[in-house]
């Protein structure tokens, strides 16, 4: 984008982010969003929670700032951020509730990472940036490459590179990173970590975006409703095949392997426990930044899912009210039969555009054929004495669904997810098929469930008889609340 005089002023007068640094209050609304939603990382918070949080903010600065400082109540400011001019706070009613609930803005929080770039840091790394700069080009120079001679030969520079490594490390020449070089290279995974999060956002607001136009196109269509489907389909698959969509469902997928999950917190532990990143202070969430952002994500998911199914219903409401037409207009059709039935008109009165007979020759019809009667012949039925425990016919297994429910909740008191298999390796089946298939009910009625079906998991359990069975299903992963 060009930065031009009108382009830049167009923003200063629209744009919110340019609106929240130039307002009156800037520094009371960017410190309290900031403090609210970015620094736990909280995506919606509901209007009483939000309320009393502000009004404690309030009741602080007024008295060291003085009580005519702040004039207004919270309430009022929260409506008066979320006001259509401002756009600094989003304001909608979740499915289910009657409670308004909010949401930070794409903008609000562009302007809150740029008023976090103001501040004076007391350490600038530059030479990990420039790792990355040369491995992000060495990356599309080497997937952009057709040629299988020039690939292997790249693979095989590294290779060498790697027994080169290998060598020196065998004969004593260990090289470290000394702390200056860890400090560069974490200042830099914590900016990206940050922006990462604040990706998620502005793809939700983006989605929004385009649920808002088509609704709309479907508003204000003339056309035919097969049409219509048509092109919203279209532009459904076009966002989800664009260079946003495929990204970030790359990144969901990458994010949403368990291995990488493991890897991901092995790696933060040692990190974060080397002596020169302790002396940095880390905040202790970034331990399990990576959950912050599978919650991002799933969140993400969701708002499209349910984008998707207002969607869905806003189509079969139109579709109704389309079908409500079509009775009244049958209706009037009665009516006006009903008011010319003793006065018949004279004449041609429903002309028709078009008609036919219907010809069928005789020798088109199939010949009659005698339907075949079998013949049951009488057999005199001998009484048996034969031995059969009838106490089988009566046996019943029963699945205790509120045990299974309490197993899973125990084992999310200790982590913030678990899988299916997990919980039966540590519960073991009693009741064979009938209880896993009672967990897999559980985890469809489950609030937040996550399925990677890009990893099984087995499930072995013995029957009575003693003989060893096994299930493979696809890795369900329950979150806790």
């Amino acid at each position: 984008m060009a930065l031009d005089y009108t382009t830049l002023d167009l923003l200063r007068q629209n744009h919110p982010a340019w609106r929240l640094l130039r307002a009156q209050h800037a520094p009371l609304v960017a410190s309290f969003l900031h403090r609210v939603f970015i620094v736990p990382n909280v995506r919606i918070l509901s209007q009483a929670d939000l309320v009393e949080a502000l009004e404690d903010e309030l009741f602080f600065l007024r008295q060291q700032q003085g009580a005519d400082l702040f004039p207004g109540t919270a309430q009022n400011y929260l409506n008066d951020w979320a006001d259509n001019e401002k756009g600094w706070l989003r304001k909608f009613y979740p499915e289910g509730t009657d409670e308004p609930h909010f949401d930070l803005t794409a903008a609000t929080e562009k302007a809150l990472s740029w008023l976090e770039g103001l501040t004076e840091r007391a350490f600038v790394g530059t030479e990990s940036r420039l790792i990355t700069l040369f491995e992000l080009l060495r990356q599309m120079s080497t997937g952009s490459q057709a040629d299988p001679e020039v690939r292997i030969a790249e693979l095989q520079e590294r290779r060498q590179e790697i027994d080169d490594e290998i060598d020196r490390i065998l004969a004593g020449d260990i090289s470290l990173l000394d702390d200056t070089a860890l400090k560069d290279r974490f200042q830099q995974f914590l900016q990206l970590a940050r922006d990462l999060l604040s990706d998620f956002r502005e793809v939700e607001h983006n989605f929004r975006i385009l649920d808002r136009r088509v609704r709309e196109r479907i508003a204000l269509w003339e056309g035919s409703k097969g049409a219509l489907l048509e092109e919203i389909m279209g532009e459904r698959d076009a966002i989800a095949d664009s260079d946003q969509g495929k990204s970030f469902r790359a990144f969901w997928d990458f994010l949403m392997s368990q291995s990488r999950q493991e890897e991901l917190s092995l790696l933060l532990e040692t990190v974060l426990d080397l002596p020169p990143i302790v002396t940095m202070r880390p905040d202790s969430r970034l331990r399990r930044v990576h959950y912050d952002w599978l919650e991002a994500g799933e969140h993400t998911q969701r708002t499209v899912a349910r984008l998707s199914e207002q969607l869905r219903r806003f189509l079969d409401d139109k579709a109704w009210l389309e079908n409500r037409r079509i009775m009244d207009i049958l209706r009037g059709i009665e009516n006006h039969a009903l008011e010319l039935r003793e006065d018949f008109p004279s004449g041609g009165f429903m002309p028709l555009e078009g008609f036919s007979a219907l010809i069928e020759l005789p020798f088109e019809r199939a010949l009659y054929r005698l339907p075949f009667t079998p013949v049951i012949a009488g057999i005199a039925l001998d009484e048996g004495d034969a031995e059969i425990d009838t106490a089988i016919l009566y046996a019943q297994v029963t699945v205790d669904r509120a045990e299974l429910l309490r197993n899973i909740r125990i084992e999310l008191q200790t982590c913030s997810q678990i899988t299916i298999g997990e919980v039966v390796m540590r519960h073991p089946l009693r009741n064979g098929l009938a209880e896993l298939v009672t967990y897999l009910q559980i985890a469809g009625e489950w609030p937040r469930t996550t399925v990677d079906e890009g990893e099984d998991d087995e499930v072995r359990w013995q029957s009575a008889s003693g003989i060893t069975r096994q299930a493979t299903l696809p890795r369900i992963i329950l979150l806790r609340n």
